[in-house]
């Protein structure tokens, strides 16, 4: 490699663009005294900690040095010349920003700029405004793909979770339950909405025990007739029914030394309910019209989206069996709830369905990014899936935009904050209340989600004249 050893691209903090924007540091490269002077008085002014070259080569000796996060670069020089100085410097760092400036409007020039991996290309005189965003904005986009990459690499060396993306304060308490429960021999319920994720939670429980070497058998209960359920459950003998041309093994037997995960657990019947409560309780069963008594080593994971608790009370699932299945209980939360897991969800789901189908996406658009984030998707993870799967298709080209998403996604309500186009005080406000509608009026909740005390919440909401009710 040319012009020095490699260095590791600098990663900028959240608060670092939000706040401390002197540690945000440009190297400057122009020949030009007086231009190069006046664009350090402007960028200085802006916060940012400037670093001045007065050709292409300084340029790359300070891109050496100093490891900065943005190369502004004029693209006539003597010696090195502009295009040079971004291949070069790109050759160290390969996620440097930067940005090329010129007098001279050349389509040509442009377009080889751009495949050489510039960030934008401008023409002299330069609007401050509108190179300040557009470093800002790349700074942006680069942090977002970082945090992606270190929570995939996170989670993937100090847990066994591939499948599952999330970095948000109540996903990290799933992970804790999962981790605490994986190793032990404890029945475990996962409740939550559809799509959030729970057949997820229960591989990653498996894979986290001693069994994860023995079978993972699904099976979900919802979408079987009683008969074929507890036939599918339990076995059957030959002749045990019309149709039985033969023994058969059930889940039961099949995930022998393993697991077994029952998926809409609230659906089955007072009849099965009784034969899996004498499994917990005895770890035996029999086939469906056998004698033989089968005993199987086969741990039990659940998931429903009802609330079993109403069941119980009302009648329509054993308490008994409520208490053997819940010895451990985890709750998914809605996507909904988790907002700040949106993007690397949304990245992680292009970036695969471009793979398998062997598209050139690459990246979100602002615009894309603006109605992912402004939608509330009712169906939760899988339908964020679907939705991702279907626009990378619709999709010909390196970045998804909100054309390619369906017609009304993220369309944000009437007295909705837009950031930028807000004030502080209406940001605010919009992510209390609606970070309170999304826990279900639960202040306990919303602050945790916030990292602000529950006293702080409702001081706000008498503020905003929200009804004691509501509060």
């Amino acid at each position: 490699m040319r012009g020095g050893a490699e260095r590791a691209p600098r990663v900028i903090a959240k608060d670092d663009i939000q706040g401390e924007k002197a540690r945000l540091r440009v190297v400057v490269a122009e020949d030009e005294d007086g231009a190069r002077g006046e664009l350090a008085i402007l960028l200085r002014h802006e916060g940012f900690e400037v670093v001045l070259a007065e050709d292409g080569a300084a340029g790359f000796a300070r891109v050496q040095d100093t490891a900065p996060d943005v190369l502004l670069t004029d693209l006539r020089m003597p010696g090195m010349d502009g295009i040079e100085l971004l291949r070069r410097a790109r050759e160290i760092d390969p996620e440097l920003i930067v940005v090329l400036m010129t007098a001279f409007a050349d389509v040509d020039t442009a377009i080889r700029a751009m495949k050489e991996g510039a960030e934008h290309y401008l023409i002299k005189p330069l609007q401050i405004d509108e190179l300040v965003l557009l470093v800002r904005r790349a700074i942006e986009r680069r942090t977002l793909k970082h945090e992606a990459v270190e929570l995939r690499a996170r989670l993937k060396e100090h847990l066994r979770f591939d499948a599952i993306i999330g970095n948000s304060p109540t996903m990290h308490e799933v992970f804790d339950v999962i981790e605490q429960v994986a190793p032990t021999k404890a029945s475990v319920l996962i409740t939550g909405e559809s799509g959030t994720g729970k057949e997820l939670v229960a591989q990653a429980i498996h894979e986290g025990s001693p069994r994860a070497a023995a079978p993972f058998v699904k099976l979900h209960c919802a979408a079987l007739a009683e008969t074929i359920l507890e036939s599918e459950l339990f076995g059957h003998e030959k002749g045990a029914f019309t149709g039985a041309a033969s023994r058969r093994d059930g889940r039961f037997k099949q995930a022998d030394g393993g697991t077994l995960f029952l998926d809409e657990i609230g659906a089955i019947s007072p009849a099965i309910q009784v034969k899996l409560l004498r499994f917990l309780q005895e770890r035996t069963f029999e086939r469906v019209g056998g004698n033989e008594t089968i005993k199987v080593d086969v741990r039990i994971i659940a998931a429903t989206n009802r609330d079993l608790g109403a069941d119980v009370a009302a009648g329509h699932f054993r308490e008994d069996l409520y208490y053997r299945l819940n010895v451990v209980n985890v709750e998914m939360p809605p996507l909904r709830a988790r907002p700040s897991d949106l993007l690397p969800l949304a990245t992680h789901f292009l970036h695969r369905f471009a793979s398998e189908n062997g598209k050139s996406v690459e990246e979100l658009s602002e615009d894309a990014i603006e109605r992912i984030l402004g939608y509330r998707w009712p169906g939760n993870v899988r339908e964020l899936e679907n939705v991702i799967e279907r626009s990378v298709i619709m999709c010909d080209g390196k970045t998804l935009t909100a054309k390619h998403l369906p017609a009304g996604l993220g369309v944000l309500p009437k007295g909705a904050a837009r950031i930028p186009g807000s004030t502080l005080g209406e940001i605010e406000r919009h992510a209390i209340l609606t970070t309170l509608d999304a826990c279900g009026g639960r202040t306990n909740a919303a602050a945790r989600m916030l990292d602000i005390s529950v006293r702080n919440i409702q001081y706000k909401l008498r503020a905003y004249g929200v009804p004691p009710s509501r509060r």
